[in-house]
């Protein structure tokens, strides 16, 4: 019998059509699989062990999920717990899922998967060989380990889908692949190993491999052939090439994808359109490695930052304001240490000029000039009343600064006040390695817990 994965969202916490997810459990699925995070917003939410996304929203969709599947005896799946799956989002998570369950007057057992390392775990590693770069980067040093306040592993296939044979109802896990908690199940029946990953890397964003991304929810069915994928929504559509298009979102290569234990291989791979909303795939391979490897992820402090934003409206500033920043950054170059005593090395500045080049900066192709341009001034240093002090020392050179030294001083507009904004603690990726196992779930704890009706103490 094929395998049916329903996938409700790309991450828990941006939304699904209630309609479409109505038809996908009339459907009849084997199981409800939803990703929690990702590396995408940065290294704020692993350094600091936190959730991206408010947990109002996250309890309401995970209860409506919950209510769904458990309500019909389907298995409810979540990877990445949390945006960075740490222990401690986690943790947090299944207080939300104690929470939903007692509103639901239900009690659930669920498969609890941990992935938060130890530092003297990873150094130990480090000093067997056992670690290596992704990406040609540099060798992980036990000083940098030291240096992150966490460190997750990804789990793979196997860690999900030794949770996914508890029986529990639900799985919450920790960091894992975002292809792992949908493929996990196909394969544990069986179904065909390359079209399993295949078909779950087309569906870890849910509705965004189809003509309507926001509508979330699809379905893709796994047998020992290949796989079908098919959106939820009524008035959503897969085409081949909606399908196809997702082998190249956030991969580096659109015909391989590593995982844990081996890599994907799409080239010989077919998209067949079955009908206007459904899609056929067949022909990827799976190739196992020799070694079991997980990538980690790491994060640690990076000081502290205060910022402060002035607006340019003066039609000769906005189209000089690259200038502008320039001469100015040159003249807090001299006036930070000589005022503050702070040394040079010991802060950073930087400006983002907000209308021009703040996504890409020095890559930026365009040359249109906007009607007003945001100057973003960025201080940084080991404490958060330096990074303070050189953004105050700097606020009214932000304020009056000329582009020329023969010319009046020039008056821009400050939108806040005060002008500082206190970001604190910022962080860092110090990790892109991948760790040798000598067992799948050596990086990994198990452990089931009862939630709902006062089960959870």
């Amino acid at each position: 019998m094929p395998t049916r994965v329903l996938v409700p969202s790309g991450v828990l916490g941006l939304g699904f059509d209630r309609d479409a997810l109505r038809a996908g459990i009339a459907r009849g699925p084997d199981v409800i699989s939803i990703d929690g995070g990702s590396t995408d917003s940065g290294p704020h939410y692993l350094g600091t062990g936190r959730s991206k996304y408010s947990r109002a929203s996250t309890l309401a969709e995970w209860q409506v999920l919950l209510e769904a599947g458990t309500g019909s005896g389907i298995p409810v799946i979540l990877t990445s717990a949390g945006t960075c799956g740490t222990d401690a989002t986690v943790d947090w998570m299944v207080e939300i899922t104690d929470e939903a369950a007692k509103r639901l007057q239900k009690k659930l057992r669920v498969a609890v998967l941990k992935s938060s390392q130890t530092s003297t775990a990873i150094a130990r590693a480090i000093n067997t060989d056992r670690v290596s770069p992704l990406a040609h980067g540099p060798a992980l040093t036990v000083e940098t380990v030291e240096r992150c306040q966490n460190i997750v592993a990804l789990a793979g296939i196997e860690q999900i889908g030794a949770a996914i044979q508890t029986g529990a109802d639900v799985v919450i896990a920790g960091r894992a692949t975002d292809t792992a908690g949908i493929a996990a199940l196909p394969i544990l029946n069986g179904e065909n190993l390359g079209s399993a990953w295949h078909g779950a890397k087309i569906g870890e964003c849910g509705a965004l491999c189809s003509t309507r991304p926001m509508s979330g929810v699809i379905e893709i069915e796994f047998d020992n052939e290949g796989c079908t994928v098919e959106p939820m929504a009524a008035t959503a559509r897969c085409t081949p090439e909606s399908v196809a298009a997702h082998m190249l979102y956030e991969n580096a290569d659109p015909f391989e994808l590593l995982e844990p234990g081996g890599r994907l291989d799409v080239r010989q791979a077919t998209y067949r359109a079955l009908s206007e909303r459904r899609v056929r795939i067949e022909g990827a391979r799976w190739q196992p490695s020799p070694t079991y490897d997980v990538k980690l992820e790491g994060a640690g402090p990076a000081g502290f930052q205060t910022m402060t934003l002035v607006i340019l409206r003066n039609e000769r500033y906005v189209a000089n304001a690259q200038d502008w920043v320039g001469n100015l950054g040159k003249f807090l170059e001299g006036e930070i240490p000589s005022r503050t005593g702070f040394a040079p090395g010991s802060y950073s500045v930087e400006f983002r000029l907000i209308g021009i080049n703040a996504a890409l900066g020095s890559l930026e192709f365009k040359d249109n000039l906007p009607n007003e341009v945001g100057v973003l001034f960025i201080a940084t240093s080991s404490t958060q009343e330096r990074a303070t002090e050189i953004a105050k020392l700097a606020n009214p050179f932000l304020l009056h600064f000329p582009l020329s030294e023969t010319e009046e001083l020039p008056t821009f507009a400050f939108p806040f006040s005060p002008a500082e904004s206190e970001r604190g603690a910022i962080f860092e990726f110090l990790l892109n390695h991948v760790m040798i196992l000598d067992q799948p779930m050596d990086a990994f704890r198990l452990a089931i817990v009862e939630v709902g009706n006062g089960a959870l103490r």
